[in-house]
């Protein structure tokens, strides 16, 4: 049926040329070929909007397995619904809202385990976060690089550089611009121009920088003798009763020609992920256990960062972004909010004064993987043929019709759900949020 309608709605639009470009003789020359180009340019325009009505896709409340929204006087029930809706329309893979340790609402395969992209770096401060010390297989944050023997290949540290200490690491200030693998050209970019390409002063310049947080990856394996898996599992999934970690929930990314480095990414479902931020939620606490220290906790917010980006990226304190800006205030954020964000809108949103944890996650990288192997493109090639499925006259290439969606959450698609899901919001009282 929807093929069927696409063809008749298509053999509805005329061609270019079969347009009558005939012209009263008054007109000049000049004229009449404005004439004709203005023409052209109407029948772009109609194509575009009849092409965009027949290429919009919105799955139903089935398809996106949304839940019934339970009542809590904390959310308007009807306007929660509309958000979700949104998102679900959106192509949102799952979202979760949680108040007071409890689901209010969610939709998609919250068992389904998804790359969180650099969701990982709050993942990976939590880890370093239970191992902070000065004894036997902790981390030291006062530790320079030098004195742990780290450095890079082919191209090595400076000896400036070699004075970072792991605090700057974590906070996104060690000033060192090196090549790092799994590192987009967006990053590389705001990289290079915060940074430039001589070596600064560690602790002066805060810039976001994946060499940071692969060299920390390095010092914590090298300093505590776990790996990765091995310490989120033992001190973070099992406390948590994690349901969906496994062995296979980690793994790593490299590029020897760039740095010595390795990223740890991380495999994850929503619902694991909303026990995560109601950890952190918790002040660390998990049943009356201390499984994070509290104080490394406060630190996000209380020792962050400016970064002279908006909204939700405004500010940045142990590997979470925080949002303190004007416009988050404008939009309702709360202050004291932090987010873990990673390509593709996957996010954790803690909101302690609401006792509110919100999951977001988006397939982005099965859409990537078919279209680099469809298209014989790169991972940026694909990531731009994502992108352009958003416009009306590229929706109809191969691969947008299942996987366009992916094109919403190269931009503001989670903001504008985080602004519905707002807009929810009531006070306890039931009336509206303050």
């Amino acid at each position: 049926m929807v093929e069927e309608g696409f063809k008749r709605k298509l053999s509805a639009i005329p061609s270019a040329d079969a347009v009558d470009y005939s012209y009263p003789t008054r007109f000049s020359k000049k004229g009449r070929l404005k004439l004709r180009i203005l023409k052209h340019v109407v029948w772009l325009i109609a194509t575009a909007i009849i092409i965009n009505g027949c290429a919009t896709y919105y799955m139903n409340e089935t398809e996106c397995n949304l839940t019934k929204t339970k009542v809590n006087p904390m959310w308007d029930a009807e306007k929660l619904d509309e958000a979700f809706q949104f998102a679900c329309e959106l192509g949102s893979t799952s979202l979760v809202v949680a108040t007071n340790g409890e689901i209010v609402k969610s939709m998609g395969e919250l068992d389904k385990p998804l790359r969180v992209h650099s969701v990982r770096k709050a993942l990976l401060s939590a880890i370093v976060g239970q191992h902070v010390g000065t004894g036997p297989n902790q981390i030291n944050l006062e530790s320079t690089l030098a004195e742990l023997g780290i450095n890079d290949k082919p191209n090595p540290l400076a000896p400036l550089q070699q004075q970072a200490k792991v605090l700057h690491l974590i906070k996104s200030t060690s000033g060192i611009n090196h090549p790092a693998a799994a590192e987009g050209g967006l990053m590389e970019r705001d990289k290079d121009k915060r940074l430039g390409h001589k070596p600064n002063p560690p602790g002066t310049v805060w810039a976001y920088n994946n060499w940071d947080y692969n060299a920390l990856t390095t010092i914590f394996e090298q300093e505590t003798g776990l790996t990765i898996y091995e310490a989120f599992n033992k001190g973070i999934a099992e406390p948590l009763e994690m349901q969906d970690f496994n062995e296979n929930s980690v793994f790593y990314s490299a590029d020897e020609r760039l740095s010595v480095h390795r990223k740890a990414g991380f495999k994850m479902s929503a619902r694991d992920l909303a026990k995560f931020g109601q950890l952190y939620l918790n002040k660390g606490k998990w049943n009356g256990r201390q499984i994070i220290p509290e104080e490394w906790i406060d630190r996000i917010t209380d020792d962050y960062t400016t970064t002279g980006k908006k909204l939700l990226g405004s500010g940045h304190g142990y590997l979470w972004w925080v949002p303190v800006d004007n416009k988050s205030r404008e939009m309702g954020i709360p202050e004291g909010t932090y987010v873990a964000s990673g390509f593709g809108n996957q996010r954790i949103v803690v909101i302690p004064y609401w006792d509110t944890v919100i999951v977001h996650q988006v397939n982005v990288i099965d859409c990537v993987v078919s279209v680099m192997k469809k298209q014989e493109t790169t991972v940026k090639g694909a990531i731009i043929h994502l992108y352009m499925c958003k416009f009306p006259l590229f929706s109809l290439r191969e691969g947008c019709q299942e996987c366009g969606f992916v094109g919403n959450f190269m931009g503001s698609g989670f903001v504008e759900i985080l602004s519905r899901i707002i807009d929810a919001r009531t006070t306890v009282e039931g009336g509206r949020r303050e």
